[in-house]
Parts: C-alpha cells; structure tokens; sequence
C-alpha cells in the first residue's frame, strides 16, 4: 500500500521535515512575497546575505548581458574579461594592503573557506615550511559546512554527527564580554588580552606546526554579532606575525560593507603588517543574486606560489563562473554607487544603521531579553530565563526558534540560531537587514518584533 505521507512530501530535501516553508515568489526592497500573497520585510537579509535589497533591475540585466556573451568556461582552459575586470576591482575596494595580489572566486562561503585553507597549507610548503599544517581557530566560530570548513569551526551544533568525520585543530577561546571568562571591569580590555594569550599558547604548543590562525572579526551565526574588545584584533595579528602564521580573516558575513566598513577588519587592522594575509568574503558579495564566494589574497601569499610551484593545486568547476562574476560587480558598482557602505555605518548620524542600532536598544526592555550587540547592520539579540544571572532557556523550549516563527507570523523575517552559551543552550536572534532600509520600516519591524518575544514568553 502507498505511503501516503510519503507521496505528499516534497520531492525536494529541505532543511526540515517537520517545518512547513511558504513558497518564496517575488522580491522588491526589503520585502519578500510568498505564493499566498503574504509580505516579509526581511529584517535578516536572508541570514546576512542580501544588503542592496531585493529586486534591483540593474544587477540581472547585468547577468542577463553575460548569459548572451557567453555563459561558462572552465578555468583549467580560459580566463573571462569578467573575471580580470572584476578582480581588479575587488582587490582595489579590499584596500592598499591587498595591492598586486590575487582573487580566487567559488560558489561560496564554505568553498572559499576550503579554499583559504589549502591555499595557506601551499604557501608554508612553498616558502620552506612544510611542517605547518594546523590551523588553529576559536571556540564558538562558524566557518562553513563542508568537512574542512568544519574541522576549524567550535559550533557544537553542527559538529558532532560528523566529528569521526573530521580532522581536529586545536581551537582557543574567544571574546564574549556578555558571558566573559574574565574581569571586564575595564571594557574588556584585559581580558581580550588573556584570549589573545591563548593563541599564543597553542601556537607554541603546535611545535611549529601551525600554518594559519582563522577568525571572524564579528561573530556570526554561532554566537551573533560579538563584537571584539579594544586591541584584541591587533594582539592576535602581531602574534599571528611574530610566529609565521598566516592570518585568515573569515568575512563571509561581515564583508562587503555589512558593518559600515568595506570588511570589518577595516575597523581594527588593515595597515601594514597588522592587515589579514588571506580575507574570505561571500553573501555579500553578490548580495544573494548568485552563488559567489571569493578569497582574497594578498601579494605575500600569491608570490609565494607564483614564485615557487607555479600552481595552486586546488579548483572547483564552477569558480570564476562568468554569470555570477558578472552579478558580483554589478553588485560592488552598484554599492559604491548608493554608498551603502556609508549606510550601514552605525557610528554615522541619520545613517539606516544609526537608526536600527537605536530602535533595537528598546529591545532591552523586555524580559526575556538579555543582551543587544553588534555594529553596521549586523546585530544580535540574545535572550535569558532570567536577566541577573544570565541564565539561558533550555534548549527543548527552542526560544529564538519560537520568536521568530510568531515574527514570520506578523510579516517581519528573523534568522534563529541556538547554541550561544555553550554550543547547545544559548538563545538568539540574527538581525541584517538591507542597506536601503527605511527609518519608519525599521520602527515597524522592531515593534513587531518586541511583540512576538513578548507572546513567546
């Protein structure tokens, strides 16, 4: 006999059974419209990726005109004007630091991660240093879902199915003044030295085998929009320096001027020797309009190998696709062009981001609510059973998951995330809205929000 549930399940593998999807049909600004007719205002930017907002005609047609020139090559036979014109480009918008150095491009922010991971593992062997080969990274990060990705990512979560799966590098601590191991008596301060220290002390402990230390500038997903404490960034880089370790900085979320900055590590490092050796960016950078990843690598790096070998021995069929360069630099003109990076500058008066970070500081009226952080337009939310010691819901309430499905509810699109606290308890919502976003669409949205956490609770 036919199962009959089997027959009315979708025939495509989603991410969950057990939640219903509505069906995703038009996009315009901020809003996404569903099959039924229903409006989003996507105060996610579709887990931080879109931030010129959806629907812009100029960003297809650019495609579109690819798609008529010529739509694939493979980059084993032929290099694209696309990719040359762009690269340059993204070099230039990545700053002085990445002067004559090189772009390789994927479908992705886990392949770009892959990627950034092979390629520092080449460049130690290239200069002499085949003994380097961990790379290190922090507790609570999040770098992507392919096994390599995996191993130097510390969200609990996602990990542990597959961990006899997965080659294991040490991962230190890292800044949460929220939930601080240490005295933040002084604004944390101190105790982002004492984290720092920690690299150091794995890098010893490495015996001369660590090849690169990666990190995400501002958390995301896994802990939601940590922001690093003054001086921390720029301890861990001179560390990185001083032991010839290459620095990866993970921007697959923060980059392309999700903060206010060209990358986020603009705020902290980019002069000089305290600038990242390898920058890996995505989401952003074709802002959800194709698959796009690229990392970004700079002339130390590339001399290296083109010096050396001669090769990257690495590749992917797909990178360097002309379609979604194409969609990528229309993306980065057109951002340039309405100074959305500007827009998303929280520290700028009238800015859409100055308003989102003041609208969202009400938020901390609310019980269940125990912190507010972030920067740009990349902001957190986490909440508590019980604001005085901080103390998390249990995981099988499945708070933020709830929150954000009676938000969905009143049109407003939030993305959940559990884990914050120790990889498994720990509440929070991710909140990335679009650059183009309106001061009375943000009042809105906060208000439907500070609804739903209140029903929820």
């Amino acid at each position: 006999m036919p199962d009959s549930t089997a027959s009315a399940r979708s025939a495509v593998l989603r991410r969950s059974f057990r939640k219903s999807f509505p069906a995703a049909v038009r996009g315009e600004g901020v809003y996404v419209w569903d099959a039924e007719g229903h409006r989003y205002l996507d105060l996610s930017g579709s887990a931080a990726v879109n931030l010129i907002g959806h629907g812009v005609p100029k960003i297809s047609a650019a495609m579109a005109e690819q798609a008529k020139l010529l739509e694939f090559v493979h980059t084993s036979q032929f290099t694209t004007p696309v990719a040359e014109e762009y690269a340059q480009e993204l070099l230039a918008f990545a700053g002085e630091h990445f002067r004559d150095g090189a772009v390789y491009f994927t479908c992705g922010g886990s392949e770009s991660i892959e990627t950034a991971l092979k390629l520092s593992r080449q460049y130690q062997v290239e200069i002499g240093q085949a003994a380097r080969y961990q790379i290190l990274s922090r507790q609570q990060s999040y770098h992507g879902s392919t096994l390599g990705a995996l191993s130097v990512s510390g969200n609990k979560r996602r990990r542990d199915m597959y961990l006899p799966m997965v080659r294991e590098f040490p991962h230190i601590g890292m800044p949460y003044c929220y939930r601080c191991d240490f005295d933040c008596s002084d604004g944390c301060r101190n105790c982002g030295q004492q984290y720092a220290a920690e690299l150091e002390r794995a890098i010893e402990a490495s015996n001369g085998e660590a090849a690169a230390f990666i990190f995400e500038p501002v958390s995301g997903a896994t802990l939601g929009a940590v922001v690093p404490p003054p001086g921390y960034l720029q301890s861990i880089a001179e560390i990185c320096r001083h032991h010839g370790v290459l620095l990866i900085a993970d921007e697959v979320m923060t980059g392309m001027g999700r903060t206010g900055h060209n990358f986020a590590v603009d705020h902290w490092l980019g002069h000089g020797k305290l600038a990242p050796d390898i920058l890996v960016t995505a989401k952003g950078l074709s802002s959800g309009y194709a698959p796009l990843g690229a990392v970004i690598a700079s002339k130390k790096v590339v001399d290296a190998i083109a010096n050396g070998s001669g090769a990257f021995l690495h590749g992917f069929t797909y990178n360097a696709h002309p379609i979604s360069l194409a969609a990528g630099r229309a993306v980065l003109r057109h951002l340039q062009a309405a100074k959305l990076v500007e827009a998303s500058d929280s520290s700028r008066p009238g800015t859409a981001a100055a308003h989102f970070k003041q609208s969202l500081e009400n938020l901390r009226n609310e019980d269940a609510v125990g912190d507010v952080r972030g920067i740009g337009l990349l902001w957190a939310v986490e909440f508590v059973a019980d604001k005085s010691s901080k103390r998390p819901f249990p995981p099988d309430q499945n708070f933020a998951g709830r929150v954000a499905a009676a938000a969905s509810k009143r049109g407003v699109l939030v993305y959940p995330m559990q884990g914050s606290v120790d990889g498994i308890r720990g509440d929070h919502l991710l909140l990335a809205p679009p650059a183009v976003i309106t001061q009375d669409q943000i009042s809105w949205s906060v208000d439907q929000l500070s609804a739903s956490i209140r029903e929820v609770k």
